[in-house]
């Protein structure tokens, strides 16, 4: 194993599809997310925000969720405790601002690896995390309870909370997909 740490980290995180009722306050995040506002931007636009979604910000996100799908009954139940998984939803969203020089896709990148980076110092950091999306995540019901802007878009949530045990160990390495052009 590598002594770099920024590899190790990306080389041991993991997804953590179910964790415990700890998670991180809002100062450890906000050191967090001082690093993250490293992430690559082009035209320094910072295209994106975070939005901590604690305690009943979460029942609500359900209840937008079950708007946004239609559904009722035992369905509707079950999607409705969703975002009850974890006890720290971070929903990640991207802010597109007009510029000559930074598409509507470069801002999306920009979002989405702050998204990552911001798992992998979570993950890194001690806590159990999981993006997540799904077919309701840019509904304008959800969108309505997140209280996002006309520019704005949601890119999904990192369902945080405390590891659930330990780390399974991951297995052999997939090759890189990469090809070099002369």
């Amino acid at each position: 194993m590598t002594t770099d740490p920024a590899r190790r980290a990306a080389l041991l995180r993991r997804s953590a599809p179910k964790v415990t009722e700890a998670a991180p306050d809002d100062a450890e995040l906000l050191v967090l997310l001082e690093a993250v506002e490293r992430v690559a931007d082009h035209a320094g636009l910072r295209p994106w925000r975070t939005i901590a979604l604690r305690g009943d910000a979460r029942r609500r996100l359900g209840a937008a969720l079950v708007e946004a799908s239609g559904l009722d009954g035992a369905a509707a139940d079950k999607l409705a405790a969703k975002p009850l998984r974890a006890p720290l939803l971070i929903a990640l969203v991207v802010r597109r601002t007009w510029h000559p020089k930074a598409a509507d896709w470069e801002q999306d990148a920009a979002a989405a690896g702050v998204a990552h980076m911001l798992s992998l110092l979570l993950d890194e950091a001690g806590w159990g995390v999981m993006w997540r999306t799904g077919p309701y995540t840019r509904h304008p019901a959800v969108a309505d309870m997140h209280g996002l802007a006309p520019n704005e878009q949601l890119l999904g949530w990192l369902y945080v909370g405390g590891r659930d045990g330990e780390r399974a160990p991951r297995g052999p390495a997939r090759p890189p997909q990469f090809s070099s052009i002369d």
